[in-house]
């Protein structure tokens, strides 16, 4: 394969939206502005051939730190077999702000910028069905914490699905700008029908630097600023969550750190805040020791992390799949791109939603971890704040 990259003005004085770039069947990783949207696939590749697929790519570029990269998602199960897309045309934002093109074997570039307008508002019909009765999931919550106090797991993360249908297909362009509109911050993603707007870095490897933002423990948010204060004070100083925090953060550091030089965190943890929740969340940064390793590489090590699935991680993924009742896939997983230097930002596979293939249907997970001190309807609470994230971008009456 051949590919170029050019600043977008070569070609263009217009500078698109990548989510009308992405729009229903392209590829979307963004946050805070600063991305790119992919558009027809030039390649489908295993994760882990795709850093050497990228750099076989006879690459002419007169734009800095650009090379060609691929997007994808790995699943929730360690080790599970993935497949990431190297899409045909690539548009970028840098975090100057200056936008880039990257083009693979000569695909046509102009139609994708000519974009047609969004499709006109419509009224749908939806239900919404749970995934697992509620009383199985309470009794999951309630074996796992069983299973802390006796011992056996320092912490378990227990989650449940619901399926979101509508009497039309649903609009992905529309949802992607409801997600920006509201969750702008939060790394917004679209490939292989998930959608979603994550709010945790599980890595990123930008040259030697290494980055991580692993959060755990979590409160809802009212709207209210003196209420939302009020309970992201309860959230600092509860024993629980930060005892589901420290165990995250521990894991996290603690398997990055044999790639690093030097790894540096926060002393304590920071409340991260969303449109819905409030999370405790402590950021990470080092050198990664050279020769560096590819950030898939970094992607199979972390993947899951005790923020989703628990600790230990075998025995926790054990009862996970014992009690659950149904098939993770994709949810708890990862989701990023890496380029053919190796670089990438990857984020958990959270607050998003898997479409079905006719497009009228969605499904949703969340979940929590449970610890000793954990109560079945509050963690159900939980899950059902964490769900409005994706029902509100998707369910518009």
């Amino acid at each position: 394969m051949k590919a170029i990259t050019r600043p977008l003005s070569d070609i263009t004085d217009r500078v698109p939206d990548l989510n009308d770039i992405a729009a229903a069947d392209g590829t979307l990783f963004v946050r805070d502005g600063v991305g790119f949207a992919g558009r027809g696939v030039a390649a489908r590749v295993p994760i882990d051939d795709a850093t050497a697929l990228l750099r076989g790519i006879d690459h002419d570029s007169t734009v800095d730190g650009v090379s060609p990269r691929a997007i994808g998602c790995i699943p929730f199960t360690p080790g599970a077999a993935a497949e990431l897309i190297v899409p045909a045309i690539v548009i970028g934002k840098r975090p100057d702000g200056a936008p880039w093109i990257t083009i693979i074997d000569e695909a046509e570039s102009r139609g994708f910028l000519e974009l047609p307008p969004p499709a006109p508002a419509t009224a749908a019909s939806y239900s919404l069905e749970p995934g697992v009765p509620v009383a199985h999931y309470l009794a999951a919550v309630e074996a796992a914490r069983d299973a802390v106090r006796s011992g056996a797991l320092t912490k378990a993360v227990i989650a449940r699905p619901i399926t979101v249908t509508s009497d039309q297909p649903i609009d992905v362009r529309a949802v992607l700008f409801r997600l920006k509109a509201t969750f702008g911050s939060s790394y917004r993603f679209s490939v292989d029908g998930v959608i979603g707007a994550s709010p945790e870095l599980l890595v990123e490897v930008d040259g030697p630097v290494v980055r991580s933002h692993p959060l755990a423990g979590t409160a809802p948010r009212t709207g209210d600023p003196v209420t939302d204060e009020r309970v992201a004070r309860e959230l600092v100083a509860s024993t629980k969550d930060q005892i589901e925090h420290r165990v995250v953060i521990d894991v996290v550091h603690d398997t990055l750190l044999p790639w690093a030089s030097y790894l540096d965190e926060e002393p304590e943890p920071s409340i991260v805040t969303v449109a819905n929740v409030q999370h405790l969340g402590t950021r990470m940064e080092g050198m990664l020791s050279q020769p560096a390793p590819s950030v898939v590489e970094l992607v199979r090590a972390l993947s899951p992390t005790p923020a989703l699935g628990g600790h230990p991680r075998a025995e926790a993924l054990e009862l996970i799949e014992s009690v659950e009742g149904f098939e993770r896939g994709r949810y708890g997983g990862a989701v990023g791109w890496v380029d053919a230097s190796g670089n990438g930002a990857w984020a958990v596979t959270i607050r998003c939603a898997e479409l079905a293939p006719d497009g009228r249907s969605a499904r949703l997970v969340a979940g929590g971890g449970i610890v000793a001190d954990s109560d079945p309807h509050a963690e159900l609470a939980e899950t059902q704040a964490k769900f409005q994230a994706m029902l509100s971008a998707i369910v518009r009456p």
